[in-house]
């Protein structure tokens, strides 16, 4: 039965799946990217949001919350100093996962991790969002173009 069962364990015990989720992640934030399995993916993707969102504010006692679960110095030097700057005024979806197919040996369903503004690809044909917003029921709509008449020349009225 499941019952209680939040997260996937991903066949590991406790210690060795929150030490390959802290590798995985410092590899993240280093490369930007990484190739992985699908459900490793998924468990990372929970893993690291919460520590980008942490980055957003730099105090000691995020950057101490962070060191607590990545381990490494540089990667969370890193994190606070470029990721952090990047992705300040996204209010959340740092990650995207992007499915590749089977891994050649067992089959297993492998995917791609990426951090979103990182990836120059997808962000180069998007332009800016406009900041501002209409209401739905009485906000101003945008005017109509204005129609232009033109004149029919004189073999057409004959």
């Amino acid at each position: 039965m499941r019952h209680g069962k939040k997260f996937n364990h991903l066949g590991r015990q406790t210690a060795h799946r929150k030490s390959m989720l802290a590798n995985m992640a410092c590899s993240l934030i280093e490369h930007k990217r990484i190739n992985t399995t699908v459900a490793k993916a998924k468990a990372l993707k929970q893993f690291v949001e919460p520590m980008i969102t942490k980055s957003k504010e730099d105090t000691t006692h995020n950057r101490r919350i962070v060191m607590a679960k990545l381990r490494q110095k540089d990667a969370v030097t890193e994190l606070f100093r470029d990721v952090a700057t990047k992705i300040g005024d996204r209010p959340g979806g740092y990650t995207r996962i992007i499915k590749l197919g089977n891994r050649l040996g067992d089959n297993a369903d492998m995917a791609m991790i990426e951090l979103v503004d990182y990836n120059e690809i997808y962000n180069a044909g998007k332009k800016e969002k406009k900041t501002t917003r209409r209401s739905r029921r009485g906000g101003s709509k945008p005017a109509a173009a204005p129609v232009v008449e033109t004149k029919a020349t004189n073999e057409e009225e004959e």
